[in-house]
């Protein structure tokens, strides 16, 4: 892994000329012109999560030979389609790799970078450009998920995870590095945080024609984080963009504001109490479980000496439990509340309630201990949609009985069981987990705001505070009813004259 230091170093490129007419356009990339005088046309190729939620992957045209990628992540749920998954769609690399400059990763979850195996099997060769703690992240979840989708063993495991951290490039945030820089263009870009998990960054790139002096930035969002996200600084809005290409997941909803949401958390594990019922907790390993495990151990704090204080906490995902073990180590990119507690003796990600499950068998007794005990426990477990991981021995067992409760705290997917299950579990319906029908008798829960991302407000704050407002908008990251809700409430915020589709 190496790391770019305050005075950039370049990767170098030939002579090239960037585009700024349409004449050598690629007939399938979009097309945008931006600015009125000083005109350039900027030709944006979306590879996945244009028109839906999974899958992000954007390449950006710097001229005729050279582009930028921007995000490689894995199509999930219904955006993949009924039959990509065994035709193998779903990690498929459709594209020319050979004029890609750089992959700019925004952050290591998978559906922003889980198809980086294949990019890398398509022939890529250059660098993987994120944040510190972004490198330090990405080769445990690749890890994970070449052991899933390709093979487990070991020595081609091992040669895939040096391939990787041999193309790691840390970028630290807040600091230019430039990409190409020749007689006639330049292009630089910049890492921002974007409070979506720990060391995800929103991107800011600079388009500079040196002959016409025409200079135009580009910021291509990522996720972004709701501003009381445990552990990480909102985000902030960059001081301007001519073409904001900006998620929408959140874009028809509004979040609760933390102190509901640590309310209901509270009454959700109150009521199972009561019930002596297993609360579950479907949780991506990277970011969710953490924030929950912050949220769980601040009530288990305020309820000292109380029945509720002794409630064990169960972290039943073995990567959940690497990828902690890691946040634990990048403390300096914590909040200062969080590091505020570290400093008055409290441990928000090691509490003495906390119990990590590591091993299969561990696992499987443990499910059928809950299952058969009464006993209160708060079970924390992937995947996050309740796609595969261990959730699923959870769900199958635990789903048919009223005691329990399944609290969802993440986005699901169309197409996922999670999606299934919150939509039919209110009206006694079913799952299918596994190929097996589930009746689901369980009490079902979802507490919105403890998603990951920024919701309609936090979205349109984020395009509108810019000192010098966008020319254009592309909607991404998001389901049609998103995307329309977004849009209305961003001309309603910025007025008619900024082009958003």
């Amino acid at each position: 892994m190496s790391k770019i230091s305050v005075q950039p170093s370049r990767i170098q490129a030939g002579e090239t000329n960037v585009l700024t007419k349409g004449e050598a356009m690629v007939a399938d990339y979009g097309r945008i012109a931006l600015g009125a005088k000083e005109k350039m046309v900027i030709h944006l190729r979306h590879h996945g999560a244009r028109d839906g939620v999974t899958g992000s992957c954007h390449q950006l045209l710097l001229d005729e030979r050279k582009s930028l990628l921007i995000d490689c992540g894995l199509v999930q749920g219904a955006d993949a389609g009924g039959n990509a998954a065994a035709e193998g769609d779903l990690f498929k690399i459709d594209f020319p790799v050979a004029d890609i400059v750089a992959l700019v990763l925004t952050h290591v979850h998978i559906d922003h970078a889980g198809r980086i195996p294949w990019l890398l099997a398509a022939g890529y060769k250059g660098p993987i450009i994120c944040s510190e703690p972004s490198a330090a992240l990405l080769p445990i979840v690749l890890e994970d998920a070449f052991r899933l989708a390709v093979t487990r063993r070991r020595d081609v495991v091992a040669n895939y995870l040096r391939m990787v951290r041999e193309r790691l490039v840390v970028l630290p945030y807040n600091t230019f590095h430039t990409l190409l820089d020749t007689g006639e263009r330049q292009v630089r870009i910049r890492l921002q945080r974007a409070g979506h998990i720990l060391g995800s960054a929103y991107v800011e790139c600079d388009l500079v024609n040196k002959k016409t002096r025409v200079s135009k930035r580009l910021v291509f969002s990522g996720d972004l984080g709701a501003p009381w996200t445990p552990l990480l600084p909102a985000p902030r809005p960059p001081w301007r963009a001519d073409l904001l290409v900006l998620e929408s997941t959140y874009g028809d909803r509004l979040h609760e504001n933390r102190r509901q949401r640590r309310l209901r958390l509270q009454a959700v594990i109150e009521q199972a109490l009561r019930n002596g019922g297993i609360v579950l907790i479907p949780a991506f390993s990277i970011g969710r479980t953490q924030e929950i495990l912050y949220e769980l151990e601040d009530i288990l704090h305020r309820r000292k000496g109380s029945s509720l204080a002794d409630v064990p906490v169960l972290l039943d995902s073995p990567l959940a439990g690497r990828i902690t073990e890691v946040y634990r180590d990048l403390k300096p990119w914590w909040d200062k509340e969080a590091l505020s507690k570290l400093a008055r003796g409290r441990r928000p990600l090691a509490f003495a309630g906390l119990h990590r499950v590591d091993g299969h068998e561990d696992h499987l007794r443990l499910v059928d201990a809950l299952s058969h005990s009464g006993r209160l426990a708060l079970v924390v477990a992937g995947s996050g949609m309740c796609t595969g991981g261990r959730i699923v021995t959870y769900l199958q067992r635990m789903l048919g009985d009223p005691r329990h409760c399944v609290l969802f705290i993440g986005y699901q997917a169309a197409g996922t069981p999670g999606r299934d299950i919150q939509r039919y579990g209110p009206q006694g319906g079913y799952v299918y987990l596994d190929g097996e029908k589930v009746a689901i008798r369980a009490r079902i829960e979802t507490i919105g705001g403890y998603s990951a991302h920024a919701d309609q407000a936090g979205l349109v704050r984020f395009a509108a505070r810019m000192r010098h407002q966008p020319e254009a908008i592309r909607l991404v990251h998001g389901e049609p009813t998103a995307k329309v809700a977004l849009r209305q409430a961003l001309v309603d915020e910025m007025g008619p004259g900024v082009d958003i589709s």
